[in-house]
């Protein structure tokens, strides 16, 4: 079992920048594929961004393309997602999840979650 808890969350304007980080621990860091979603109010969570276990492979949601980076530091169990140009419609709790095998896209893939960090973007 693997534990995670992210953070870097905050308020920022439009065109602005943030970088989320979520830690991991309990079973073996490289063991996972690792995700980042995300929620907004009134919506279902939809994948933003996954990796593989070494980082060699990466996925990303049409609507994050280009302006999100999803990275992983295997030596600090952590992951990132760094975020620029961010837009209103970015606004959401994002999570980071984990899971055994190859990224994938659908929530039920993904065995542990986080607790989530708010994203807010003013116009």
């Amino acid at each position: 079992q693997v534990q995670l808890v992210e953070s870097g969350g905050g308020l920022v304007q439009a065109g602005g920048s943030l970088r989320l980080s979520c830690a991991a621990s309990g079973r073996p860091f490289t063991t996972y594929s690792m995700g980042w979603f995300r929620q907004a109010p009134g919506k279902e969570r939809e994948f933003v961004a996954a990796i593989s276990w070494m980082g060699g492979s990466t996925n990303y949601a049409d609507s994050v393309k280009g302006r999100f980076t999803i990275s992983r530091d295997n030596a600090k169990n952590t992951v990132y997602l760094q975020m620029i140009s961010l837009k209103p419609e970015d606004t959401a709790l994002y999570f980071c999840a984990a899971r055994t095998g190859a990224p994938a896209i659908p929530t039920s893939a993904y065995n542990y979650w986080g607790q989530g960090t708010q994203v807010t973007v003013s116009s």
